[in-house]
């Protein structure tokens, strides 16, 4: 078996998962629901407040395809982040660093960031994501992000950073915080 696949899912209170007959997997607590189709491959069981994942069929390790062994840890990642994000949420942060990089909340949900470029660039995000901007003097500006959804929120950060990636040489663009950009040194002068 996955070595991530056979460990148990356990339900934290105020969180009911449940599976339905045609193997989506709905996860709801707290105000919020996600739901996940499994392939037929992998057989989901909610049993003493735990979420098991097992091959279908009766199938074992040694019987299953290389394919299910991918489904089987997969199946499990997800779900596990499924239970995680409604009972406690996601939140990521990136970083601005640059001069005259600045970010705005304008209404709709929307964000106006300005990066260096001749224009504004506008981004409207989903509902599911909730989102705050800081902007401190002295300290380069940051975005907050928060949802239930993981695979939501990874996707609106790629969006995000994708506008103005970090650069080697003087680490301007956008980053997450914490992140090390490797650097690189610039043109030595006077070599010849």
């Amino acid at each position: 078996m996955s070595r991530i696949g056979k460990l148990p899912i356990s339900i934290p209170e105020k969180v009911n998962v449940s599976v339905s007959a045609d193997n989506t997997v709905t996860v709801s607590g707290n105000g919020k629901q996600l739901s996940q189709k499994v392939d037929p491959s992998i057989l989901v069981k909610v049993e003493d407040n735990q979420v098991v994942l097992s091959y279908a069929n009766g199938k074992t390790y040694a019987d299953a395809t290389k394919q299910e062994h991918a489904y089987h840890g997969l199946y499990r990642a997800l779900i596990n982040n499924m239970v995680i994000g409604v009972s406690t949420g996601f939140k990521k942060e990136l970083e601005l660093v640059g001069v005259g990089y600045r970010v705005n909340e304008k209404p709709g949900n929307t964000l106006e960031l300005i990066l260096g470029y001749t224009h504004s660039i506008y981004l409207q995000l989903p509902a599911e994501v909730k989102f705050e901007t800081k902007s401190e003097r002295n300290k380069n500006p940051l975005i907050i992000l928060e949802s239930c959804d993981k695979q939501l929120l990874g996707m609106v950060c790629a969006k995000i950073r994708s506008f103005r990636k970090p650069e080697p040489y003087k680490g301007k663009g956008v980053k997450f915080v914490g992140e090390v950009i490797r650097r690189k040194s610039g043109k030595s002068a006077g070599a010849k």
